[in-house]
């Protein structure tokens, strides 16, 4: 069976769909590097599918102009360089191919429903225009979508968070169960957004245990209570009834990572704002890409325009 996805022209798309379940109404994002296939990827996006009845949608950016070898590779190999270029890129596509069948096979013994695209632009492109018919995109930290290995937060990923178009969930190399969730809330609309999107997604499906995290700084308010405390209070309590709470005093910068560095249980944090002018971005560091340099949890953000 054919699907109609059509973000550009360029796109290629199959679909091996199991029979939908009953109330399916979320569409997730698995997002794959074919040369460099990451399956803690594939095994988060399946989890959070499975536990929230969600179809899975497996989007391979095969752009056309990243191979897995340089030119430099091509003209110190023996032989006529076109011969060694078509040689090394049917080695690519060949590789391509099997990422695809393992993500076939994985969601086949996960019995979710899914489908795939194998997109053929250029990879941010195709990825932010995919982002707006989703509910959520689950990628890897290190994708880079280039040959290279890249310090944390990649480029790619640099680019794609402030622009995306559906909450993401950055996951690490290694899939871990998650254990507990931690909602960073620092009194701004875009934690307490974050938030929402994460409870309409996952709320009615979360049983393990929950914890609002906030910092205050002692130069403003010497109290411990959180920011709108009532209001916050009421909203997670109608969405989160089990939730705990911490606050602490001091810089966030140092607060929340020392927080992480504690903490024994896997744990996936929720946390937004990771939209700011380009001109901010020189003088304030997002959490989120402190996050990312000295962890290893997975990270949903989400940013409210």
């Amino acid at each position: 069976m054919k699907s109609n996805a059509n973000t550009t022209a360029s796109i290629l798309t199959e679909m091996h769909t199991l029979k939908s379940k009953t109330g399916q109404s979320r569409k997730v994002l698995a997002v794959f590097d074919g040369l460099k296939f990451s399956k803690s990827a594939l095994n988060y996006a399946i989890q959070f599918a499975r536990e929230a009845n969600a179809f899975l949608v497996g989007i391979f950016l095969d752009d056309s102009m990243y191979r897995s070898y340089s030119m430099y590779q091509v003209m110190k190999s023996k032989g006529d360089a076109g011969a060694v270029m078509e040689r090394l890129d049917e080695k690519d596509k060949s590789k391509r191919d099997g990422a695809v069948v393992e993500f076939q096979r994985a969601c086949g013994v996960a019995g979710i429903s899914y489908t795939f695209h194998r997109n053929t632009g250029t990879a941010l492109y195709e990825l932010k225009q995919e982002s707006i018919f989703a509910d959520l995109l689950v990628i890897n930290i290190n994708e880079t979508f280039n040959r290279f290995s890249e310090n944390r937060p990649t480029r790619f990923l640099k680019e794609l968070l402030p622009d995306v178009q559906c909450p993401v969930l950055v996951v690490p190399d290694t899939y871990r169960p998650v254990e507990s969730i931690t909602f960073l809330y620092d009194g701004g609309p875009s934690s307490v957004y974050a938030i929402k999107m994460f409870s309409y997604l996952f709320g009615e499906v979360i049983h393990t245990p929950v914890r609002v995290f906030t910092v205050k700084e002692q130069s403003r308010d010497t109290g411990t209570h959180l920011p709108n405390n009532k209001l916050m209070r009421e909203f997670i309590r109608k969405h989160f009834p089990k939730a705990e709470y911490t606050v602490v005093k001091g810089d966030a910068t140092e607060q929340i990572p020392g927080y992480f560095r504690n903490k024994t249980k896997n744990t996936l944090v929720v946390l937004g704002a990771y939209r700011r002018s380009e001109i901010s971005r020189w003088f304030k560091v997002s959490m989120a890409d402190t996050l990312m340099k000295e962890f290893k949890v997975p990270l949903f953000i989400a940013h409210n325009r």
